[in-house]
C-alpha cells in the first residue's frame, strides 16, 4: 500500500509538473508571437518594417518596397543654381529671398503709427488706415524662390524630391558679386551677406530691394524611407500620412518613431525553450501512461501543442511564419501518431 500510494504520490507530481511546464512552452510562444504582432503592428503605422543599412550600402535585388535607415552626409551631385543671379551651391535646397523696404502699420492698442522696414511680401497701403504719405509699391520686380539640386545621394540611393525639401536646417549664403549677370550688377550693391538696389546700404529708401539666400547645410543625416529601385521615397500608403523621417545627426529607430515599443529580443532563444519545455512537460506527462520514456512521442506532442498554437497566431497575419509553423505542427503530429501506433493498446 505504501509503494503504491508513494508511485502515485509521485505520478501526480509528474502530471501537475509536467502540465505546467507544457502551458509555459505553450505561453512563451504565445508572449513571444505577441510581441512580434505588436511590433510590426506598431512600424505599419509608419510604412512598415525597418531595417538599418551601411552608410555605403548600394540598391539590391529584392529591395524594393522596402523600408530602410540610412545614416550618413548627403552628397550633391548636381547643385542648385540660381539662374538669375548666377549663384550655385553645394546643397540640397537653395532659396532665394527678396524683400522691400516698405511702410508698414504697426496697431498697440488704439494706436497706430508707421515705420519702414524690410518686408517679403508686397503691402497693401489702401488697407492703411492713414494710407496718405504711405503708399508703397504695387509689386516686386523679383520674387522669392527655392532651386532644388538636381541630383543628391545617400550612399548609393537617391533622395526624392519629397525627402530633399525635407531636410532640415538653414545658414546664409554670402552671394559672390564678381557673378552677377551685368545687367544685375548695374542694380545690386553687396552689403553684408545681401544684395541691395540701395545708394547707401546702410540708409535704404523707400522701395530699395534686398535679396538674400539660404542653404540647407550639409550634415550627418538619418533617414528613414521605402526603397523604390535607386531612390528613396516616402511611404505612400503609410497610416501616419507622411511614411519618412528625417532627423540631424545618427539617431536610433527609437528616438526617431518614439511611438514604437522595444523590438521583441531573442525570438529564436524563445521559441527553442518554448519547443524544450513543452517537450520536457509532456515527457513527464508520459510517465503514468503506457508510453512513458517514449523520448520521440513526447518532442513530437511539445512540438503539436507549441505549433498549433504559433500556428493559430499568425493565421492570417505571416504566411512564411504559418507555413513554418504548420510544417512544425505536422511533423509533430505524425511522429505522435506513429510512435502511438507501434505501442497499440492490448487486447483483453
Amino acid at each position: 500500500m505504501k509503494l503504491a500510494g508513494a508511485m502515485s504520490l509521485r505520478g501526480m507530481a509528474c502530471n501537475i509538473a509536467g502540465a505546467l511546464l507544457m502551458l509555459a512552452g505553450v505561453g512563451l510562444v504565445a508572449m513571444t508571437i505577441r510581441g512580434q504582432l505588436n511590433y510590426r503592428a506598431a512600424v505599419e503605422r509608419h510604412g512598415g518594417e525597418v531595417t538599418s543599412l551601411a552608410e555605403d550600402a548600394l540598391p539590391q535585388a529584392g529591395q524594393h518596397g522596402a523600408m530602410v535607415r540610412l545614416v550618413g552626409t548627403p552628397q550633391v551631385v548636381e547643385a542648385p543654381l540660381d539662374p538669375d543671379f548666377n549663384l550655385q551651391v553645394d546643397t540640397p535646397v537653395l532659396v532665394r529671398h527678396v524683400e522691400m523696404f516698405q511702410w508698414r502699420e504697426v496697431r498697440i492698442g488704439n494706436s497706430v503709427h508707421y515705420e519702414l522696414d524690410w518686408v517679403d511680401r508686397p503691402l497693401d497701403a489702401s488697407h492703411f488706415k492713414e494710407p496718405v504719405g504711405h503708399t508703397n509699391p504695387a509689386s516686386f520686380p523679383l520674387s522669392g524662390k527655392q532651386f532644388d539640386a538636381g541630383l543628391v545621394r545617400l550612399g548609393g540611393f537617391r533622395l526624392s524630391p519629397q525627402l530633399l525639401n525635407a531636410l532640415p536646417g538653414s545658414e546664409q549664403v554670402a552671394p559672390d558679386p564678381k557673378l552677377l549677370p551685368e545687367n544685375l550688377a548695374a542694380s545690386f550693391t553687396p552689403y553684408q551677406d545681401y544684395l541691395v538696389t540701395s545708394a547707401r546700404p546702410g540708409d535704404p529708401r523707400l522701395g530699395d530691394l534686398r535679396v538674400s539666400w539660404n542653404a540647407v547645410p550639409l550634415q550627418e543625416m538619418t533617414i528613414v524611407a521605402r526603397i523604390d529601385g535607386d531612390k528613396l521615397v516616402a511611404a505612400a500608403d503609410a497610416a501616419d500620412g507622411k511614411g519618412y523621417d528625417v532627423e540631424v545627426g545618427n539617431v536610433p529607430l527609437l528616438d526617431v518613431f518614439p511611438d514604437l515599443p522595444v523590438p521583441p529580443a531573442h525570438v529564436m532563444g524563445s521559441r527553442v525553450l518554448a519547443m524544450l519545455l513543452a517537450m520536457l512537460g509532456a515527457f513527464l506527462l508520459l510517465v503514468t501512461h503506457r508510453h512513458r520514456g517514449d523520448v520521440l512521442l513526447a518532442l513530437a506532442l511539445g512540438a503539436l501543442a507549441v505549433g498549433t498554437v504559433a500556428s493559430v497566431l499568425w493565421l492570417g497575419r505571416d504566411a512564411l511564419m504559418l507555413c513554418g509553423w504548420l510544417a512544425v505542427t505536422l511533423c509533430g503530429l505524425v511522429v505522435a501518431v506513429w510512435r502511438v501506433q507501434r505501442h497499440p493498446l492490448p487486447d483483453h
